[in-house]
């Protein structure tokens, strides 16, 4: 599978995912684009080269009319971070998120897109979103 990180998470901890998890293809943002790249951009071409997953803390996607209809007419999967993901110190964020991995690749294997999933900082179960 192909996982995206937008800027909302830290390179650092992409590359420790990169690291631990080397069966996936993952990328951060900044690896592709210019760091202020606007989201229907890189959502966009993420969507011409198909099979992507999005992760982002940015759950604004979901809500704002132009970022929602980019992402839905995207057809990708993503999974946005709950309000305070991006508010935690750096290790408080990796140990997170690294906990969440085993359980966002699973749901990800089997879920067909479009869909969108909330990450909870720290509930212990993903929340549709609204399609």
């Amino acid at each position: 599978m192909k996982f995206f990180f937008d800027n909302t998470m830290s390179r650092k901890v992409v590359g420790a995912l990169q690291v631990l998890d080397s069966s996936q293809q993952i990328v951060h943002l900044t690896a592709r684009f210019p760091a202020d790249t606007p989201d229907a951009e890189w959502i966009s071409t993420l969507s011409a080269e198909e099979d992507w997953i999005i992760i982002s803390g940015d759950v604004r996607i979901t809500r704002n009319p132009g970022e929602r209809a980019a992402w839905l007419e995207s057809r990708l999967l993503a999974f946005f971070l709950a309000k305070g993901w991006t508010n935690q110190p750096l290790w408080e964020q990796a140990w997170r998120f690294v906990k969440w991995w085993p359980r966002i690749v699973e749901q990800a294997a089997w879920m067909k897109p479009p869909a969108g999933f909330i990450v909870p900082l720290k509930d212990s179960k993903l929340e549709q979103v609204r399609i």
